[in-house]
């Protein structure tokens, strides 16, 4: 039996393929609502593999579930992006300083753009894993930090200008990581997102992210991987 210490969430199968691959060890893949969850190992790191489904109430469902039955070390969010900032580029990695919600806007009661009554402004990467992230090391591998976005609309040519304005410091923007990441604060785990850039929040946001999401969820993994086998070695 492979002792679970973290999980790695993603939301498609093709974000969960570079896992596999890359993998010592597969367990049997299990059904647990909509989610499927595989115990893997890498080395002597033992990782449940979630994939949870497209969205924000997929990923944060997902989370809970998998949260309550493993106990982790940490929490993991891996896959693709669209890059946001101006001068993020496809094939960039980006490792989640911080995640927002792009779509919530509570302003006329006192909160900030993008924070949920009730809960944090931001919500912060654990430290050691950012540090463990960032020290990846690969051919080709280009990681940078920074904030992270999440909403239930992909940001095409036509939102893209607003979103930048709104929030000026972003990166990356995603359908799951600041609700993962609001899932964990619930449940003090730790967490990180790390995404590779597979479109650019733009004309061709959709051509692009037909083409280069398999690379984006390949990269993201390699730099997954690396970050667990650091913060054990840390640990």
């Amino acid at each position: 039996m492979i002792a679970v210490d973290a999980v790695v969430v993603t939301a498609m199968v093709d974000e969960a393929a570079p896992f596999l691959e890359r993998a010592d060890f597969v367990g049997l893949e299990s059904r647990v609502g909509q989610a499927s969850h595989r115990v893997v190992a890498f080395g002597e790191r033992g990782v449940l593999l979630v994939q949870c489904g497209i969205g924000l109430v997929n990923a944060a469902t997902a989370a809970a579930v998998a949260i309550n039955g493993t106990h982790p070390r940490a929490v993991i969010s891996a896959g693709s992006a669209g890059g946001l900032g101006v001068d993020v580029r496809v094939g960039e990695v980006v490792v989640g300083t911080d995640y927002v919600y792009s779509g919530a806007d509570a302003r006329a009661f006192g909160y900030s753009l993008g924070q949920v009554p009730g809960m944090p402004e931001v919500y912060r990467a654990e430290e050691q894993l950012l540090a463990a992230a960032l020290r990846a090391e690969a051919p080709g591998l280009h990681v940078r930090p920074g904030t992270m976005l999440s909403g239930d609309k992909f940001i095409d040519a036509a939102l893209v200008d607003e979103v930048r304005s709104a929030f000026p410091s972003a990166l990356s923007t995603d359908m799951e990581s600041a609700a993962l990441a609001h899932t964990c604060h619930l449940y003090g785990v730790p967490f990180l997102s790390v995404r590779g850039i597979s479109d650019l929040c733009g004309p061709v946001a959709g051509s692009d992210f037909l083409t280069h999401v398999d690379d984006a969820a390949d990269r993201s993994a390699a730099v997954v991987i690396a970050a667990l086998h650091a913060a054990a070695a840390g640990a």
